[in-house]
């Protein structure tokens, strides 16, 4: 996010997803945060919704997603579950 073209709305949803994105597990903080300052503003609407979805799975759920050892059953948290993935990568 820029901060160039965003509304107070837009900036204060960025802003509480930054918070929920500190997780106090680094594993996720990184993932997380990256994934945020990366590629959340490119989402659509209901992808930005998943993901907000997925921030309110439980920490040792949400790390066995983002690892790979846990598949969610959720194909639009599947998706988000990969993309945050892959934006791990370089």
């Amino acid at each position: 996010m820029n901060g160039q073209g965003t509304t107070d709305a837009e900036r204060n949803v960025y802003n509480r997803l930054a918070w929920q994105c500190r997780r106090g597990m680094r594993e996720l903080d990184e993932l997380l945060n990256r994934f945020l300052m990366q590629r959340y503003s490119s989402l659509d609407r209901p992808a930005q919704e998943t993901f907000t979805r997925l921030l309110d799975y439980p920490d040792d759920v949400l790390l066995e997603l983002l690892m790979g050892r846990m598949a969610p059953a959720d194909k639009d948290v599947a998706h988000i579950v990969q993309e945050i993935r892959n934006t791990a990568t370089p």
